[in-house]
C-alpha cells in the first residue's frame, strides 16, 4: 500500500521542518494549515496543502479522507504555545479539543501510526540534580503554567485511546525548541533579536534545555517509525547557562556582550516597576514570570530512551546558535557587527 503522512502545524517552526525532511526522504506528505496562514509560504512545494483547523471536525475529514489503497501516518504538532501562566479558552480549545478531535479521526479512519508531539512541560518537576525521565501518568494540576497543564490534559487523551481502543500511538516531548528557518520567530529568536539591536541591557541568572528543530524533526520521524505502542520519548539537548548563550550570540553577531547577569527577583523587581499601571500589568508580570521560571527550574531531562530506541542524536548547542543567528542575519533580522 501507499503512505502517506498527514500532519499538522506544519506552518510552524516544527512541523515545516518535518514536513522538509519527509519531502527530501521522498514520502507523500499532506498538511493541514490554517487559512490564511502567512508561514504557508515557508512549506515544501511539494507538500499537499489542506486549509483547516483541529478544532473544525469537518475539516479534519477531508484532510483524513484518502484513498483506499493508501495507509496512513499521523504527526500530530499543531498546538498553541503560551507563555502566559493564566486560563485561555483557545489554548484550550486548540490543545486539548483539537487533540481529541485528532484522536477521534485517527481511530475512525485506522490509521498505522499517531505521533503525538507533546511537551516536556507536562511532565512534572523533580528538586533540583534529579534526572526527568518519561513518566507513567499524568496530572495536570502539579505541573507550572496553563499551557503545560493543556498539554498534559492532551497526552492523557492520547494514550487513553491507546490503552481503550487500541491505537497505536507514541508520545514526544520536545524541550525547548530553536534553530534556523524560524520565520515565527519563537522565543530563541526573539532574544537573538533583542540581543543583537541592543535592546537587552542585562541578562538574569538562570539555565535553559533546548533542542535543535531539525534534530528533533529527525526524531519525530523516526518516532513515527520505531516507536513503540503507548511509550513516550524525551528528546532535548543539553543544559545551557544564559551566560553562555549570550557569549554565543556576541561570537557568530559580533553583537557587544552584556555584561551584567542579575538574579532573578532583581529582575522581576525591576519589571515590576518598569511595566505601566493598567488591566494588562498583572498578566504581563506573570507571564515574565512564568518565563523566567522556566529558566530556573530542573531543566535536566533524559533524552537516553530515545537515543536507544530511535536512534535520536544531536548537535552541539553551540552550532544551533550560530546556524541560528546566521539565519536571522541572512534573512535581515539581525545586522552582522564588526568590532
Amino acid at each position: 500500500m501507499k503512505t502517506i503522512y498527514l500532519l499538522t502545524g506544519a506552518a510552524g517552526l516544527l512541523g515545516n521542518n518535518i514536513a522538509l525532511s519527509l519531502i527530501n526522504e521522498g514520502k507523500q506528505v499532506r498538511a493541514l494549515v490554517l487559512p490564511g496562514d502567512p508561514a504557508m509560504q515557508h512549506i515544501p512545494q511539494a507538500v499537499e496543502i489542506f486549509t483547516g483547523d483541529v478544532t473544525d471536525v469537518s475539516s479534519l475529514e477531508r484532510f483524513f479522507t484518502v484513498s483506499r489503497d493508501t495507509e496512513t501516518v499521523v504527526i500530530h504538532c499543531a498546538s498553541i504555545v503560551s507563555l502566559s501562566p493564566l486560563p485561555n479558552q483557545k489554548v484550550y480549545d486548540v490543545n486539548v479539543t483539537g487533540t481529541q478531535n485528532i484522536v477521534d479521526l485517527c481511530l475512525a479512519n485506522n490509521v498505522k501510526k499517531l505521533v503525538y508531539v507533546s511537551s516536556t512541560g507536562a511532565i512534572p518537576e523533580l528538586p533540583e540534580g534529579q534526572i526527568i525521565y518519561e513518566p507513567n501518568h499524568f496530572n495536570p494540576d502539579i505541573v507550572v503554567g496553563y499551557y503545560s497543564k493543556t498539554k498534559a490534559l492532551a497526552t492523557e487523551i492520547v494514550l487513553k485511546a491507546v490503552k481503550e481502543q487500541n491505537l497505536d500511538a507514541s508520545i514526544v516531548y520536545p524541550s525547548g525548541i530553536c534553530g534556523p528557518n524560524d520565520y515565527a520567530f519563537g522565543p530563541v529568536a526573539g532574544v537573538i533579536m533583542e540581543y543583537c539591536q541592543g535592546k537587552m541591557q542585562v541578562g538574569f541568572e538562570g539555565f535553559f534545555n533546548s533542542v535543535d528543530v531539525r534534530d528533533l524533526a529527525d526524531g519525530v520521524i523516526k518516532c513515527s517509525e520505531k516507536g513503540r505502542r503507548g511509550e513516550g520519548y524525551i528528546m532535548s539537548n543539553e543544559v545551557v547557562p544564559i551566560r553562555r548563550m549570550f557569549d554565543l550570540i556576541s561570537a557568530a553577531s559580533g553583537a557587544p556582550r552584556v555584561e551584567t547577569i542579575l538574579p532573578v527577583d532583581i529582575m522581576v523587581a525591576n519589571a515590576a516597576r518598569n511595566i505601566p499601571d493598567g488591566p494588562e500589568k498583572e498578566e504581563k508580570l506573570e507571564s515574565l514570570k512564568f518565563g523566567m521560571y522556566n529558566m530556573i527550574r530542573n531543566n535536566n531531562f533524559s533524552s537516553d530512551k530515545a537515543k536507544k530506541e530511535l536512534e535520536y542524536q544531536t548537535r552541539p548547542f553551540d552550532e544551533t546558535i550560530t546556524d541560528e543567528v546566521n539565519w536571522l542575519i541572512s534573512i535581515g533580522k539581525v545586522k552582522r557587527q564588526f568590532i
